[in-house]
């Protein structure tokens, strides 16, 4: 058995930088939706962070769909 080791180490690599991305747009979200109490408490516009938020927990659902549609196929 021999290993590949470039090809491991390239998706190792891929999935380290989609993961990152993935819990940064997730964090995105939660700071967005933070962002969003402190304005209606202070009697600021809140629709463009909950917009924002409500948008990246959009990409995190598209890209968990995505990665599970890859898994499936």
């Amino acid at each position: 058995m021999k290993i590949d080791w470039a090809a491991l180490g390239s998706v190792f690599g891929v999935s380290l930088v989609c993961t990152v991305a993935l819990v940064g747009l997730f964090t995105l979200g939660i700071v967005g939706l933070s962002k969003q109490e402190q304005a209606s408490a202070q009697g600021g516009s809140a629709a463009l962070a909950r917009t924002g938020a409500y948008a990246c927990f959009a990409l995190c659902a598209a890209a968990v769909t995505y990665g599970i549609y890859l898994i499936v196929a």
